[in-house]
């Protein structure tokens, strides 16, 4: 294969639940959720009987036919949130690719060529695709590919100021996480959401949020602009609303899906049947509010868990930050720059976790996590710390 990864040395062979197993039968607590992808964890049993059922039926059809799955999907996503459309595709960077274009398009069409700027925040991930990467704002993933798309602004996350500055009348959206996942798991302080969308009213504007690793139950609500009290333009979601199955989705609202007509964007595999019925069981699953209600039990456990490691461990710890099950433990000073070493270490005790950037190490296991499984976790993580000191 091209050399883009650097994979660990064991090779993952079967999951259940919180738990993968190797090719030598090592179990391990998989805390890392396939990157924030598999809320429901690994072979959820409903999921796999809507997969099987569906493949049996029809896999595939070209867009010159729509189909029942999506059309469902379609209808539960946009009745459960703001938008009255929705888009689909395989993944998040084209759920993104297709509302930043979505965003140029509505603008032009509405005021003119001279409104296209993009105005985004740095540390921000928002896909691989050219366009999405140099959205993003992380030089790390653009070196080497320049010259990049013109038009888009960086600005400090949470920075008000900033945001108010890097506005005018050539901007058609603003671009923000709820929750930066890759850029260190940090969460957009009230203010700074509740000025963006001020701002690009104001600036008429569209207001998109990416919540394709924030979203679908992560942070203890549906969506993360629903504990906000702020309401997005575009809202994109993808990662654990297939819990593994490639499928993303923009969502956004009759006014502004009505500049793409027939022909203006499109998807091969975009809502194929097989993907939208396994994301129409996710999404009904994880939206039940039972299910939401345990998310924040969950994260509150872990939470507290974690906050008791960050204080007996000053010394490797800054702080803890994120929401519900998205947590990222900040490395002290004397420590950055250390995290995939210290998942290492975790791991050598059968324990998965992530990083978010060099001085973050990202904690979001299933949503299905229970008790038991948060406390073993903690156990866990406590002998790795005390491992990563001893050797430091």
């Amino acid at each position: 294969m091209v050399p883009t990864y650097a994979p660990a040395a064991w090779l993952p062979v079967r999951g259940k639940g919180c738990w993968l197993w190797d090719q030598d039968g090592r179990q391990y607590l998989d805390f890392t959720a396939g990157i924030a992808v598999s809320g429901l964890g690994h072979a959820h049993d409903a999921v796999v009987a809507t997969l099987t059922e569906q493949a049996q039926r029809l896999w595939h059809v070209g867009n010159g036919y729509t189909n029942e799955p999506v059309l469902r999907l379609a209808t539960a996503l946009t009745e459960a949130t703001f938008a009255d459309r929705a888009f689909f595709a395989n993944s998040g960077a084209e759920a993104n690719e297709a509302a930043f274009k979505l965003a140029r398009k509505w603008a032009h069409s509405r005021h003119g060529a001279g409104k296209s700027r993009l105005v985004a925040c740095f540390n921000a991930f928002h896909g691989r695709t050219l366009f999405t990467v140099s959205v993003g704002g992380q030089a790390k993933y653009t070196e080497g590919y320049e010259p990049l798309p013109a038009g888009i602004t960086h600005l400090a996350f949470n920075d008000v100021d900033a945001l108010r500055a890097a506005m005018g009348p050539d901007v058609c959206a603003l671009v923000i996480e709820p929750v930066q996942g890759e850029g260190g798991v940090t969460p957009a302080t009230p203010e700074f959401l509740r000025a963006a969308r001020e701002l690009a009213t104001a600036h008429q504007a569209l207001l998109i949020f990416d919540e394709v690793q924030c979203g679908m139950g992560r942070t203890g609500a549906l969506y993360a602009y629903m504990d906000a009290g702020v309401v997005p333009d575009i809202l994109t979601t993808a990662k654990a609303l297939g819990n593994g199955f490639p499928i993303g989705a923009m969502l956004t609202t009759e006014e502004v899906a009505s500049a793409f007509s027939v022909g203006a964007h499109g998807s091969t595999y975009g809502g194929n049947p097989l993907a939208a019925a396994v994301a129409l069981k996710v999404f009904e699953t994880i939206s039940e509010p039972r299910f939401l209600s345990r998310v924040r039990e969950a994260g509150k456990r872990l939470r507290e868990g974690l906050e008791a490691l960050v204080a007996a461990y000053p010394q490797v710890f800054a702080q803890l930050r994120g929401r519900g099950l998205m947590l990222g433990m900040v490395l002290a000073e004397g420590f950055k720059g250390r995290a995939k070493e210290l998942t290492r270490h975790t791991e050598a005790e059968n324990l998965l976790l992530l990083i978010a950037g060099p001085d973050v190490v990202r904690v979001v296991p299933p949503l299905i996590v229970s008790d038991d499984e948060i406390d073993e976790a903690l156990r866990r993580l406590a002998r790795a710390v005390g491992a990563f000191i001893g050797k430091a």
